[in-house]
């Protein structure tokens, strides 16, 4: 049973989103506050905890600062967050906060779930392992030569300039020291890397690391390839790794 903390400061919606996730097969743990929530992950029950839905309007302390401080405690945590309107500025700034998906307030027990699932299902070793495998099967990392398609060392490892991916381990290293990456972030760079110098769409990326194949959001690509770029680029701003190709998408390399 996936357990799931559900940070949301009225009563009555919180009760009812809780009985949803029950009904679908969810433990829920629940906070009225952000210093609750942040002081539940850090005992016992939040050793369980796989997934959080985050409110960005709480009282006290707001939804951006708990979102940053649980990023700053844990990388693999998915963080869904709530926002009440479909306001621009909010969503951006909680997804550079850390949250990996966003919706928005009313939201039905569809979505929501939708939403769970999609993001539990991204938080999945397994799943991380075969992402992007199948992308330019002629071309997937380890194999080419130069510098555009990486150094291949052996099996799934594959070296790009000081920057080793080894996807069978779903580990990340930058000049031998291990970058932390949320699942999202993680899973975003072995979709690009899998086919070095290919360009890959904004709706590319949704469909096949959100899922989201009907909501064509590309504030999500844009804000984790942002927060990728902060922690694998020598410089995020000049990107040698995940570049941006204009009205297209993005692609990994050429270094």
């Amino acid at each position: 049973m996936p357990q799931v903390l559900l940070i949301e400061d009225d009563t009555s919606v919180r009760d009812g989103m809780e009985l949803v996730l029950r009904r679908h097969g969810y433990g829920v743990e629940t906070a009225a506050t952000g210093e609750e929530a942040l002081a539940l992950l850090a005992g016992e029950r939040g050793a369980a905890v796989e997934l959080a839905v985050l409110d960005l309007m709480l009282p006290g302390m707001d939804g951006f600062e708990v979102c940053r401080r649980i990023r700053a405690r844990t990388a693999t945590l998915p963080i869904i967050m709530l926002t009440a309107r479909g306001d621009d500025e909010d969503i951006v700034t909680g997804l550079e906060a850390g949250a990996d998906d966003y919706v928005v307030k009313p939201v039905t027990a569809p979505v929501l779930e939708a939403r769970i699932r999609a993001a539990l299902r991204r938080a999945e070793p397994a799943a991380g392992a075969g992402v992007g495998v199948g992308v330019g099967a002629s071309g997937s990392a380890g194999t080419g030569t130069g510098a555009v398609a990486g150094r291949p060392d052996h099996g799934d490892r594959s070296e790009h300039g000081g920057l080793v991916i080894d996807r069978a381990g779903l580990t990340v290293t930058k000049h031998g020291t291990p970058v932390a990456l949320p699942p999202t972030e993680l899973r975003v760079l072995l979709e690009l890397s899998a086919a070095p110098g290919r360009v890959l769409t904004r709706e590319h990326l949704l469909a096949s690391v959100w899922d989201h194949t009907f909501l064509g959001d590309s504030r999500l690509v844009d804000a984790a390839v942002g927060r990728l770029r902060a922690k694998i680029e020598d410089v995020p701003a000049r990107p040698r790794y995940v570049q941006t190709v204009r009205g297209f998408g993005y692609r990994f390399g050429p270094l």
